[in-house]
């Protein structure tokens, strides 16, 4: 199994999170594959320290792999979570009321933007 948050907006248009399982598939000596997903762009970005960006809807649905700090993201109930380097978000919230986000370390994070096709 391999842990993705997706984050989305319901039908009253708060943001929720909910935990998905991925499939794997043992292959041997390469390891566990996923069956493929379908992609669009990747998008490599960094932001300052002192990112807080509030209330937003992601531009698009896309996957956020997280290469290191850690942040913070509160749904529109208030629901807060943390997530750190290595992680996975499935982010489909591009409507709604949207979420927040914060850096929780002091350093200049990197993470990587796969968009999905609609």
């Amino acid at each position: 199994m391999f842990k993705i948050t997706r984050l989305y907006s319901d039908d009253n248009g708060d943001s929720r999170f909910e935990d998905i399982d991925l499939q794997l598939k043992e292959m041997g000596e390469i390891g566990a594959l996923s069956d493929g997903i379908p992609a669009g762009e990747i998008i490599f970005r960094e932001v300052e320290p002192s990112y807080d960006y509030d209330f937003h809807n992601a531009p698009q649905r896309q996957y956020i792999i997280l290469l290191d700090g850690e942040i913070e993201i509160e749904t529109s109930l208030g629901e807060k979570r943390t997530f750190g380097g290595g992680e996975v978000l499935l982010v489909e919230d591009t409507e709604g009321k949207g979420h927040k986000t914060r850096n929780l370390q002091p350093i200049r994070r990197k993470s990587v933007f796969i968009t999905l096709p609609e």
